[in-house]
């Protein structure tokens, strides 16, 4: 019997995203993603990722759905918006002062348009992966986009791979409390372990990596041109979600720059 449970990060998959077009979705979570990356305001970026958010609500991706897959990405963004509110100079009327942290409204203004420039710039990318098969999106890299066959390929295997470490590190964890080495306490214990564990994952990954590398070879991966089982083809959905990505990305920008509020980064 198995110790852990394969993990499901790239499914199962349904609803109106996952039978878009994936070269769709890449463009327009590029398209999303350079808007706010080039906007420094928080207009930009508030306005992004709520037009995102209705997005994925209205293709049945609730909040709570949402919460439960997204939320290291969220306490990502609360650790880097405290980070800028502790170290920010900005003025403004004191709200905290501890000791050497002082917060003041400046600080949590800034530090609030950092968590949420940081989630309106992940949200594109995440919601491509957890919404799109590998294969579909390697059949649209080579066949719409024209990318090398080498380079497709092997980012097919590097996605599908990631599922293979993610279950690799719960059967290590599993092993390793089960030889008596998993139970250190204490911050440091917990750090040694960690790393422990995290170097042997790295030599199974290499060593893999090596052998699929090399069956990839035998195989005539990347010697010539290749044919493909399935075409892709475009269709209503494939217009609907760029329709609607293209007025979250131009809507966003277009909307502070008439309220006069935005400002590009090198500004």
């Amino acid at each position: 019997m198995s110790t852990t449970a394969a993990p499901v990060v790239f499914g199962p998959r349904s609803g109106p995203l996952s039978r878009a077009n994936p070269v769709v979705k890449l463009l327009g979570a590029l398209l999303i993603t350079l808007v706010v990356v080039i906007s420094a305001d928080p207009v930009t970026s508030g306005v992004a990722f709520l037009g995102q958010l209705l997005l994925l609500a209205g293709v049945g991706m609730g909040p709570l759905r949402l919460l439960a897959r997204l939320w290291p990405v969220l306490v990502a963004a609360v650790i880097s918006g405290w980070g800028t509110v502790m170290l920010s100079d900005a003025r403004g009327p004191v709200l905290l002062h501890v000791g050497w942290i002082t917060v003041t409204s400046g600080s949590l203004a800034a530090g609030g348009a950092i968590a949420l420039r940081g989630l309106a710039i992940a949200l594109p990318g995440i919601t491509v992966l957890l919404t799109t098969d590998p294969t579909d999106l390697a059949d649209g890299l080579a066949q719409t986009l024209r990318l090398p066959a080498r380079f497709v390929l092997s980012a097919l295997a590097a996605l599908r791979l990631v599922e293979v470490m993610i279950t690799e590190w719960g059967i290590l964890a599993a092993a390793r409390r089960a030889r008596g080495a998993g139970v250190s306490r204490g911050p440091w214990g917990v750090v040694k372990e960690f790393g422990g564990q995290s170097f042997t994952l790295l030599v199974q990954s290499l060593r893999r990596a090596t052998r699929l590398a090399m069956t990839m070879e035998a195989r005539g991966f990347g010697a010539g041109p290749r044919t493909w089982a399935r075409t892709l083809h475009y269709g209503r959905v494939d217009l609907l979600l760029g329709t609607a990505v293209g007025i979250i990305a131009l809507g966003s920008l277009g909307l502070s720059l008439w309220l006069g509020t935005h400002r590009f980064i090198w500004q």
